[in-house]
């Protein structure tokens, strides 16, 4: 068996950090890809380093062939050495404004700045998928200057023109702040919320969501499953999962949380 075999009809595999494999009918998504195999230290910006701690389920060479790529922003346990040597330049990775010109100057041919609230949609046929910006600030107040804009995404697969949508929120690097409330007015239906956590901390300041934000994201957005992202992988993420699945045992969000050993498929 392959390290990329997934189950019929539509999934997300975990590969580890931050990145999945959506399959959505004739689509493949790729989100932050972070390909550093354990024990290779990552650089994450603002002269911050830190050691991989874990194993991701594949590389570039396995991958299948990608619609495009869903970057909420460029740190590098996000979109790594590896991904900007063997990913193919010509695939369209969606990302900030930010990204897509330092990516363009790396030698990628197609990204795709997405401003807040614009969309890129792909056909396949009858089949439709749109992703759409939404917000997502990686840090609060002041610090917001210093570290990159995050983006945050929804993604929405129809099958058919008349199928009710599926929708899958992917919440980049983010803290809690008041515009995540609007995310909730434009897509008042999630299927699925992969939320990024870890508790990473830059000069003291909470940068990505604890235990504890995870769980007020999920009481926020009120997705009907959950599956956990970026935690455990390196040094710097001091919010272990452990955390959060014992916070949604005892607050009870609204939301079947899953989590996902690397390498693992749920069934969309």
């Amino acid at each position: 068996m392959s390290p990329f075999d997934p189950p019929a009809g539509n999934s997300l595999m975990f590969v580890g950090t931050a990145t999945t494999v959506l399959r959505l009918g004739p689509f493949t998504l790729l989100t932050d890809p972070n390909f550093l195999h354990r024990g290779q230290w990552s650089y994450f910006g603002q002269g911050m380093f830190s050691r991989r701690r874990t194993e991701p389920a594949l590389q570039p060479v396995e991958l299948p062939p990608l619609t495009a790529v869903v970057l909420s922003h460029l740190h590098g346990d996000h979109f790594d050495r590896i991904a900007a040597r063997e990913l193919p330049r010509d695939t369209p990775i969606l990302t900030t404004e930010h990204a897509a010109t330092r990516l363009l100057r790396r030698g990628f041919h197609a990204p795709l700045p997405l401003p807040t609230w614009t969309a890129e949609t792909f056909t396949d046929g009858d089949a439709q998928l749109t992703v759409t910006a939404v917000p997502a600030k990686h840090a609060p107040g002041l610090m917001q200057r210093i570290l990159p804009p995050v983006m945050g995404s929804v993604l929405e697969y129809r099958a058919t023109a008349d199928a009710a949508p599926l929708r899958i929120y992917v919440s980049g690097d983010t803290v809690l702040h008041d515009d995540l409330e609007t995310i909730r007015e434009h897509f008042p239906d999630l299927d699925l919320a992969v939320v990024h956590l870890g508790g990473t901390r830059a000069f003291g300041v909470l940068v990505s969501l604890d235990h504890r934000g995870g769980v007020e994201l999920l009481n926020l957005l009120e997705p009907r499953r959950a599956v956990p992202v970026h935690f455990d992988d390196y040094g710097l993420f001091h919010s272990p999962v452990s955390n959060f699945l014992e916070e949604v045992r005892v607050r009870n969000p609204p939301t079947r949380v899953q989590l996902l050993q690397r390498g693992e498929y749920l069934t969309l």
